[in-house]
């Protein structure tokens, strides 16, 4: 299916290639050279993929990332770093931003177009359609819609398709690459650290405490698990975690 993708790249020759080769491979692309103003065109035009460089005029591209993950019509919309920094730890800092995955310069317009597609594919894949209640936790497949306590969260779709995999399975034990291969598809580009930075970030929003997580547990030596806790462990985590007046 053919795509409205949203280029943020200020090297002229870069952001002419990869446009010239996401359009021929059939997706419509909007280039832009400077981050000002980039998040609000994009509220306005609903782009379904995001390609950012982090180095542009106007702006970081990580920073970019964040106010799209903090948009409520963008949160939802995939997004790739496409850029020369190649670090391991600027890999991790992308992924924690938000961002789906994580292109490094040069690249062969073969792998762009094989990324591109992986991440795209990976959120057409159909869902189950009942909605999953687990203790304070409530994930709505059709609606894409979690909502914890009572409050409704924001979610990536890939953290969705992560947590959604994860109830669905309560109480069975996976590792990092099984999760790779149930979540991301195609493994080709990715890491198991992948995982962690999505667990992580998963605790961070659907857990009272991240640091003692209720419901998605570290099984050491092996991988993680997703556990629905007792009524008397939601209570007394509750009230460990209650503000004192």
């Amino acid at each position: 299916m053919n795509r409205k993708v949203f280029l943020l790249e200020d090297d002229p020759e870069i952001s002419q290639l990869v446009k010239l080769h996401l359009e021929t491979a059939g997706h419509e692309v909007l280039a832009f050279r400077s981050a000002l103003g980039f998040v609000q065109k994009a509220e306005q035009s609903s782009p379904e993929l995001f390609l950012l460089d982090i180095m542009v005029p106007g702006g970081d591209g990580r920073e970019v990332c964040a106010q799209i993950r903090r948009s409520r019509t963008l949160a939802h919309v995939p997004i790739v770093f496409l850029t020369a920094r190649a670090s391991e730890e600027d890999k991790v800092f992308g992924l924690e931003q938000g961002a789906d995955d994580y292109i490094t310069k040069p690249f062969s317009p073969r792998e762009l177009i094989a990324r591109v597609k992986a991440v795209l594919r990976r959120f057409e894949r159909p869902l189950a359609d009942t909605v999953i209640h687990a203790g304070e936790v409530e994930i709505d497949p059709v609606a894409m819609k979690v909502t914890t306590r009572g409050e409704q969260i924001t979610t990536t779709a890939t953290e969705f398709r992560l947590l959604e995999f994860f109830a669905r399975n309560a109480g069975r034990v996976f590792t990092r690459d099984r999760l790779l291969d149930a979540v991301w598809r195609d493994t080709a580009f990715v890491t198991p650290r992948s995982v962690d930075v999505y667990v992580r970030r998963l605790r961070e929003k659907i857990e009272r405490d991240p640091e003692d997580p209720q419901y998605l547990r570290t099984m050491r030596g092996v991988g993680y698990k997703f556990e629905v806790p007792p009524a008397t462990a939601l209570m007394e985590n509750a009230a460990a975690t209650a503000p004192v007046e």
